[in-house]
């Protein structure tokens, strides 16, 4: 079996990375990796992280460009690898430009898409933009569905997909969130290695304390928070780093000028000793520090899943969420971009006293193994 994997950002190369190994690991597999460069280096380096090259080098990122040109650059490009190949499959991850526009060339030569992480809904067109079209574009185009969860296949058995073309795997994510945890705690040469990585980035509290205890992490990039959104996020920020000094408020700056410079005017310039602003984090210093963090504050989709599993309080920028299994939970709080509302939530995220257990609501750690097996089952 032939299986070719379109990836271009970050969350992509995390979440593929242990099927990818997975694939390498199972017989009469024959596997292309094309890195489309969305993310430019950021998915390069995960994949980097996890031991995998890509095959396929697209390169389409420039600065400034738009949408439109995103896709235009990856639909033209990837079309010759695609026709080199003939893979049985194009296997796609998510709701990225490039998981959808890696799905539109694949119908275009007539090979069979497989969507991993299908079936994730909003309800909100606009919110996440453009991703929540790009997944449902996905689903149209997709001839299997990989869903993480039980309410995904509800949603797309709504949507008139054939109940025998969905698979409830559990998300990936969490299958490469558990090996890099369980990595770090068996691998103590790792584990060194990622405390001096993080110290060389500015965390240089971490030489002396062994744990991130006092730590909140801080993430916002979410393209529809550019502009107001992500100013009064910084904001919000700042007040609860004067509020609390006593924490450390960790934010890896996403490198796109819509988000650093918002955090210049605003983060930087406050000048604040407990907030430290530092570069994407490799995966395994990220879970790190996730690990042992107290609270996250975040807009991604990914890292929703990956506070929960590890049992840590969350507080979600976004107005709403395709992760629906987490609303009404009594740890996570969904407040958007309102200054007044993210440090409402933090303030009673950081005063609960009751136990945060880990929830396995997204994944066990085998999903890769069940995409694989479904795979070889359809072929």
């Amino acid at each position: 079996m032939k299986l070719f994997f379109a990836l271009g950002t970050r969350p992509e190369a995390i979440k593929l990375a242990p099927l990818i190994l997975c694939c390498r690991a199972a017989d009469h597999i024959d596997l292309t990796v094309c890195n489309t460069g969305q993310h430019k280096s950021l998915a390069r380096d995960m994949l980097n992280a996890f031991g995998i090259e890509a095959d396929v080098n697209l390169d389409i990122m420039r600065p400034g460009q738009t949408l439109t040109e995103i896709t235009t650059n990856i639909l033209g490009l990837i079309e010759v690898p695609l026709k080199d190949r003939r893979p049985d499959w194009v296997v796609v991850q998510g709701d990225t430009t490039t998981s959808f526009t890696a799905a539109l060339a694949a119908f275009y030569q007539k090979i069979p898409v497989a969507h991993v992480e299908a079936g994730l809904r909003t309800g909100d067109r606009y919110s996440p933009w453009p991703e929540e079209i790009n997944r449902r574009l996905n689903s149209a185009l997709a001839s299997a569905h990989f869903a993480p969860t039980e309410r995904s296949r509800l949603n797309l058995v709504a949507e008139g997909v054939h109940p025998d073309k969905i698979v409830v795997t559990g998300n990936t994510g969490i299958d490469a969130l558990l090996q890099a945890v369980e990595i770090l705690e068996r691998d103590a040469r790792r584990n060194e290695a990622v405390r001096r990585d993080l110290s060389a980035c500015g965390l240089h509290f971490l030489s002396t304390d062994r744990k991130a205890k006092d730590v909140v992490i801080v993430t916002a990039h979410r393209r529809e928070n550019f502009g107001e959104g992500i100013e009064s996020i910084c904001r919000a920020i700042v007040a609860l780093a004067e509020r609390y000094p006593q924490l450390k408020f960790v934010f890896p700056v996403h490198p796109n000028p819509e988000v650093t410079g918002p955090v210049d005017r605003v983060i930087k310039a406050a000048g604040l000793s407990n907030i430290f602003l530092i570069e994407p984090l490799d995966y395994f210093p990220f879970a790190y520090l996730l690990k042992d963090a107290r609270l996250v504050v975040s807009d991604s989709g990914g890292i929703q899943e990956e506070a929960v599993a590890l049992g840590k309080r969350l507080v979600v920028l976004r107005d709403t969420t395709e992760r629906v299994e987490l609303v009404g939970q009594p740890n996570v709080w969904i407040v958007g971009t309102d200054r007044h509302l993210i440090i409402k939530a933090v303030d009673q995220a950081l005063n609960q006293t009751a136990d945060c257990k880990p929830l396995g609501i997204f994944g066990d750690g085998r999903a890769s193994q069940r995409i694989v097996s479904a795979l070889k089952a359809m072929r």
